[in-house]
């Protein structure tokens, strides 16, 4: 199973997400091909109702507690309610280039 399944798994078994996106984002950074390093999640949740955004990234930082210690360098999250979704049309922000490594 790669990475990017166990994300996959562990986000939908652990938040029942009604929408989920997990985009592998290694490619644009300083690593080697098929890397599997640097991920941003989008999670639509009914789980984040009435919690702030730091208490939904720690939620998501528990799940994916012995990833982050092994492979994942880093982590990108939009962690929203069904409403938030709805008001953003599904919009999600692109991510900035990288400007570090050789």
């Amino acid at each position: 199973m790669t990475l990017q399944e166990t994300i996959e798994r562990k986000i939908g078994t652990g938040f029942d997400p009604a929408h989920l996106e997990v985009i592998n984002e290694s490619h644009m950074h300083n690593v080697p091909p098929g890397s599997e390093s640097h991920f941003k999640l989008v999670i639509v949740s009914e789980n984040f109702l009435g919690e702030g955004r730091v208490k939904r990234h720690q939620a998501v930082n528990r799940a994916l507690a012995a990833e982050l210690s092994g492979g994942i360098h880093a982590l990108s999250l939009l962690t929203l309610t069904p409403d938030e979704w709805r008001e953003r049309e599904g919009r999600v922000p692109q991510s900035p280039d990288c400007h570090g490594g050789q």
